[in-house]
């Protein structure tokens, strides 16, 4: 046992055997704990009275009220969708069979239901449409049978073998119970490819609860997780007569039938999988760069953008136009976005700054009220018509969102909120009115009513005017939500604190970073008077921490049974902030010392993690959960399943899933009770994070990873850990939060990306939401969109703010409906597809094999331009063509291949690329593309050319620079931003006036090798620099991690992995993967 300093009390908590029973305070649901896992560990638990000496009451020392985050207001108030396969030529060997996922325990006992899943084979083509529509989360997939599909006679068996019946609530949208843990395989006759309009999904998470007991039953699910309440009236009016429903489920709907029928593929031609075997190097594209005495960042090997002569025949634009079907209207900046490139021909590609997402073609109306790229993008600006006309153009179809992130918008007091009758479309400015009584939604095209209410404009104070409501004039909003959309209470912002203080976790130095940050950002902790915070530490024991009002210190209570772990007291663990404030101070400052001597190696981490659940069901709340190794006792015990040996092979990668369902099952079970959980692994060692990860991945949590954190000898990662944390305590949060993606008829989503539990088909229950998660979603096209020119899609979170006010977050976004190939192509917006891919890569490395991963992604890219080939034109110049919007697409997926997470032949921890993988599915898209393709600038030598001037600064504007070593000279200084992490590199004979006057070193020789940040001197050069880093962070809200790398050190290893555009010895050149596609592609 620990000992504590004497202003600290300690208490050995024993359960006695035969006491009185202890109850255990229910959850606002209803759910007693009784986790599958544990048998009888609750109700034994409950049968336990345990004694806690009393403590002496002590002064009550009161505590300044907290800070109160504010809103602005308006004036007046698997997956992959599923992998195509394409028949192999005859003669050519077929593609092994693709690796089963790893077992999990139990899974036949708690999803007795959801293992009806048969492995079967994907259909060819791209736009395979079953007659049902399933669900896919992360991989995992929802076997919902639709309440539009009550005449099908189980629709679902095609796909799974023993899909249950639905018997209960025909009318409503119902899942079965279980997690199936069973993939969706290829045929080991089939080479995978991508296919963006199936419905069919693998390794599904239940979206009902079922036999599990974390979830509610069938009845409670419908009442206690959706987003929104309304009535049957147009609108959801505030004391209005009518009854308030008690099942939001059954007025959520708005989808639509499946009617249509699943067209033919034509399966491209058989790829052999994506290898090491280079071709020779053309001999006119020679990577050695040309002499140049100027090396400024102009003149650094980069050519103006321009197109340059081709020496074959190329058609012109209007041959190209005509034999894509023709431009229809389309502005100047989409026909150049269709210019044909030769990239064999064209080397230098990369715009010189970061291009913004392509202008949907709308009428300047509609753009300015449209939402915001940042918050709501789509792969395509220009919808197809048809589900056929996109698999034409062979690129997938889907939507990335940012929802919660930080931004000004008008929020909406009112008694009425405004929404469709039929599908639940809150008004917006893509609705029509047809009179000041009634508007016709964007969505379904109901005609509804105007509420009386809604006739008052409160910003213009005027009447007859609901065109001019700030609803209809922005895309973006926020309402203040009745109490016809809560289920309960608003609850209060209650966070706990679960801290690892083994031997191992000591010796790292975390505990007085944490402890230390906390003290100074306590006070700014997003919540109001009924903020309530708790502790719990661990190691082979659990720890609770008594912070009761009253006491003279704090008192450990330490229950040393962790096979039948329990709380000791349930009315002083989570105290109240404002009352207890002094309390936390004396247990922050006092944590670091009680366990510096420890010499317990082992870590409960799970029992530590069961603690936590127990404590926070009654109210729910965020779990902060701070871990060092691998659990090595107790429930949720892991053992190493890494061989380093293995970490550089070309093979297959092992491990990529849970070594067990521990960790998912407890992250479902908070799910239900609003419990969201947030892991920090700081460990040098392996600590199995594909098994520990599932904790925050299932209950919409966050995932932060410090390999080899220690807060001395890697002062780069303890900076990183501080200024992290500092956003993480202080940034604005939302509570028992749900969010629905609805879109026009005729689209369908069927599968989700990012860190979430499904509760129905398309509601996605976040126990948390912060400012920093983005989502994604793949859709198709079920019905044809001839009769209508815009599509729109509506995102609404639901959520409590940290004030205890229920709010309504909406976003529209409005895309034009083309129907010609070449407007397709137009609007293609190459970033969020590589981020899309990205997604959907990383669900089929784990539910398959990373090489059907790789592969995949390759041919991605193979039948968007064999398409763009074959419907571009009839003159077929030789090399490589590309329509300029499409130009970076094979060099953004060279640059995913090389990734940590996807990559094989180098050397990588299977922790790092597990977390790597979780940055994909969770990060929002600019994040994420700082990942893919890192920003690469010559810093030795700003100038005030084309600098910005922003608040009386000058802020330089170097180009950016193609990823290869051949932009890279001795003679200057480079800044690489990978997005968590920067690189200075600084060449040998860099100059020296930079290197005095920014790193204030008197020459190269004298720059530390461990310089992890650059000092702020009194010169010109310093304040440049500086001022161009700090505008590269403002556009992010987590601190990247900052290295000095000379070009003498062993350091500089990992500044040239990240340049993508250099062969190495496992991965092809950009040139060189070039030459493969164009190998691939049909002659």
């Amino acid at each position: 046992m620990p000992q504590g300093p004497e202003c600290l009390s300690t208490i050995l908590v024993q359960p006695f055997q035969q006491a009185a029973p202890y109850t255990m305070p229910t959850g606002y649901c209803g759910q007693p704990y009784n986790h599958p896992s544990q048998g009888q560990t609750c109700a034994q638990s409950q049968q336990m009275q345990h004694s806690v000496v009393p403590a002496s009451s002590g002064n009550n020392l009161g505590a300044p009220l907290h800070p109160i985050v504010s809103y602005p207001s308006a004036p007046g108030s698997s997956q992959y969708g599923t992998l195509r396969s394409s028949q192999i030529a005859a003669g050519q060997p077929p593609v092994p069979t693709l690796m089963q996922p790893p077992p999990t325990q139990s899974s036949s006992q708690q999803y007795p239901q959801g293992n009806g899943a048969t492995p079967t084979p994907a259909h060819q083509g791209y736009g395979a449409a079953p007659l049902s529509q399933t669900a896919t989360v992360n991989g995992q997939s929802n076997a919902v049978q639709q309440h539009y599909d009550q005449n099908l006679q189980n629709p679902m068996s095609h796909y799974y073998a023993r899909a249950p019946p639905i018997s209960e609530a025909p009318d409503r949208e119902r899942a079965p119970s279980g997690t199936p843990d069973t993939s969706v395989h290829s045929s080991p006759r089939h080479h995978p490819r991508l296919l963006y309009g199936d419905h069919r999904v693998n390794n599904a998470v239940s979206s009902a609860a079922g036999d599990h007991s974390s979830s509610s039953s069938d009845h409670e699910e419908e009442d206690e997780e959706d987003e929104e309440a309304g009535g049957e009236s147009s609108s959801t009016t505030t004391g209005s007569a009518s009854p308030v429903p008690n099942s939001y489920e059954s007025l959520e709907g708005g989808s639509y039938p499946d009617l249509s029928a699943p067209p033919t593929g034509v399966p491209p031609k058989q790829a052999p999988p994506f290898g090491y075997n280079y071709p020779t190097m053309h001999p006119a594209y020679q990577q050695n760069p040309t002499p140049r005495t100027d090396s400024s960042p102009s003149h650094g090997g980069y050519n103006p953008p321009g197109y340059q002569q081709y020496s074959q025949p190329f058609p012109s634009l209007s041959e190209l136009s005509s034999a894509l079907g023709g431009l229809s209207s389309v502005p100047d900046l989409e026909v150049e976005t269709l210019r044909p490139v030769n990239l064999l021909q064209e080397r230098n590609i990369l715009p010189p700054k970061r291009t913004p997402p392509p202008e949907p073609n709308l009428s300047n109306d509609l753009r300015k009220v449209n939402c915001s790229p940042d918050t709501f993008c789509c792969t395509l600006t220009n919808i197809p018509q048809t589900q056929a006309l996109l698999n034409k153009a062979r690129l997938p179809l889907g939507l990335l969102l940012h929802p919660f992130r930080d931004l000004t918008l008008p929020v909406i007091t009112s008694n009425t909120i405004v929404r469709c009758r039929s599908c639940r479309t809150y008004i917006n400015p893509f609705v029509s009115f047809l009179d000041q009584r009634r508007w016709k939604c964007n969505l379904c095209y109901r005609v509804n009513d105007v509420p009386d209410e809604f006739m008052y404009n409160p910003v213009t104070r005027s009447y007859g005017e609901p065109h001019k409501r700030p609803e209809v004039q922005n895309s973006t909003v926020e309402f203040i939500a009745s109490s016809d959309y809560m289920l309960r209470p608003p609850q209060p912002a209650v966070y706990l604190f679960v801290l690892d203080v083994s031997h191992n976790a000591m010796e790292s130095g975390y505990l007085t970073v944490f402890c230390q940050s906390l003290l100074d950002n306590l006070e700014k902790m997003p919540g109001d008077t009924r903020t309530r915070i708790g502790f719990v530490t661990f190691d082979s024991t659990v720890h609770f921490y008594n912070l009761q009002e009253g006491l003279s210190q704090p008192q450990m209570l330490v229950v040393s049974d962790i096979d039948d772990i329990f709380i000791p007291t349930h009315d002083s663990l989570l105290v109240n902030l404002k009352e207890s404030k002094e309390l936390v101070k004396d247990l922050l400052n006092a944590l670091p010392g009680m366990f510096t001597h420890t010499r317990e190696t082992r870590s409960a981490l799970g029992p530590a993690l069961q603690a936590a659940y127990k404590l926070m069901s009654p109210t729910g709340g965020r779990v902060s959960v701070f871990q060092t190794q691998l659990p090595t006792v107790g429930t949720g015990v892991l053992q190493s399943r890494e061989d380093p040996n293995l970490r550089s092979s070309t093979k297959n990668v092992q491990h990529l899933g849970p070594a067990t369902d521990f960790y998912k099952k407890l992250a479902l079970d908070c799910s239900g009770q609003q419990i969201g959980v947030d892991l920090f692994l700081l460990s040098s060692q392996y600590s199995d994070l594909a098994s520990l990860a599932g904790v925050s991945k299932y209950s919409a949590g966050s995932i932060f990873y410090y390999p080899s954190f220690h807060h001395i000898h890697n002062p780069s990662q303890r900076q990183k850990f501080q200024k992290d944390l500092q956003r993480y305590l202080t940034r604005k949060i939302g509570f028992e939060a749900v969010m629905r993606i609805r879109c026009t008829k005729g689209l369908s989503i069927h599968t989700f990306h990012g860190n979430f539990f499904v509760r129905s088909t398309d509601l996605l229950s976040l126990a948390n939401v912060n400012p920093d998660s983005g989502f994604a979603v793949q859709m198709s096209i079920e019905e044809s969109l001839a009769d209508t020119s815009l599509a729109c899609f509506q995102a609404a979170l639901l959520y409590t703010s940290s004030k205890g006010k229920r709010r309504i977050r909406v976003h529209t976004l409005c895309l034009p409906v083309v129907s010609q190939l070449s407007d397709v192509f137009a609007g293609a917006d190459i970033q969020a597809i590589s981020c899309l891919l990205a997604n959907m890569a990383i669900d089929r490395s784990i539910s398959s094999s990373l090489s059907d991963a790789r592969d995949a992604l390759v041919n991605a890219v193979v039948d968007c331009l064999t398409a763009y080939r074959a419907n571009g034109s009839n003159i077929q110049p030789s090399g490589l063509i590309a329509p300029s919007a499409l130009r970076l697409f094979p060099l953004y997926v060279l640059a995913l291949l090389k990734q940590k997470a996807l990559r094989t032949g180098t050397s990588t921890r299977l922790d790092e690329r597990v977390f790597a993988m979780c940055e994909f599915k969770s990060q929002p898209l600019h994040q994420i593309m700082r990942i893919v393709h890192p920003d690469l600038y010559r810093i030795d030598n700003l100038t005030e050319q084309g600098a910005l001037h922003l608040n009386d600064s000058v802020i330089p504007q170097p180009p950016l620079l193609q990823l290869t070593a051949e932009k890279l000279t001795r003679e200057g200084a480079f800044l690489m931003d990978c997005g968590s992490v920067m690189y200075l590199w600084v060449g040998k004979c860099c100059n020296e006036m930079f290197v005095r006057d920014v790193l204030g070193c008197p020459n190269y020789a004298s720059i530390p090798s461990s310089m992890t940040e650059i000092p702020e001197l009194q010169t010109t050069y310093s304040e440049r620099t500086r001022a161009f880093i700090s505008w590269l962070l403002e556009s992010r809200t987590f601190h990247p991690a900052f290295y000095v790398v000379k070009d003498d050190t062993s350091a500089k290893t990992s500044f040239f992995q990240h340049l993508v555009e250099d062969r190495t010895e496992s991965a092809f050149s950009y040139y060189e993967f070039l030459l493969h596609i164009q190998q691939q592609m049909p002659k």
